[in-house]
């Protein structure tokens, strides 16, 4: 699947927003992808689903991790599609956390998936769950890459879409950024 393979989903489904918006990670940007607008579709989440359990073939892995909830619905196709173990940590008290009986065995062989990365917060604090329960990270997978290339994990990366996307500090906004009032479409 190529880049303006992604783009076209993202756009038919109305999930490439434009505006003034602010990231998790605190950047704002012009573009928003709302991935839970395009992955509402079913044969959406099937065909963006296997074309990442595709480029993540090479990896060996026994289970999918996703941090929820942006994560989850991709996640969980990847893991349909390459018939792994599908878990996800969730936020408790501001942190992600495993609940629900989940465990990692020591030595377990576990991918990463998310819908988004900008700053890769919530895939490293995912990583750094997998690490503490003795689990292996083989790599991470996402469906859009907006980090520019700089976000490094310390182990292979891959995306469909991978994007040189303007981020700005709050404080560091061009002007017409300034004039149009910010909005927060992802989750908190």
């Amino acid at each position: 699947m190529t880049n303006n393979e992604v783009l076209q989903i993202f756009r038919e489904t109305g999930a490439l927003l434009e505006g003034h918006f602010v990231l998790r990670s605190g950047l704002h940007s012009r573009q928003f992808f709302q991935c839970a607008l395009a992955l509402q579709q079913m044969p959406v989440v099937e065909k963006l689903g296997g074309a990442l359990a595709k480029k993540v073939e090479k990896f060996q892995t026994t289970t999918v991790i996703a941090p929820a909830i942006g994560g989850l619905v991709i996640g969980q196709e990847v893991a349909r599609q390459r018939r792994a173990r599908f878990i996800f940590p969730e936020k408790e008290d501001g942190k992600l956390v495993l609940r629900r009986g989940f465990k990692i065995e020591k030595g377990e062989k576990i991918l990463v998936v998310e819908d988004v990365v900008t700053k890769g917060g919530r895939v490293q604090e995912t990583i750094d769950i997998v690490h503490a329960n003795g689990g292996y990270v083989v790599g991470v997978a996402a469906i859009v890459d907006r980090s520019n290339g700089t976000v490094k994990f310390g182990v292979p990366f891959v995306s469909l879409l991978s994007l040189q996307v303007e981020a700005f500090e709050p404080d560091k906004l061009p002007p017409d950024l300034k004039a149009i009032p910010a909005m927060k479409p992802g989750s908190k």
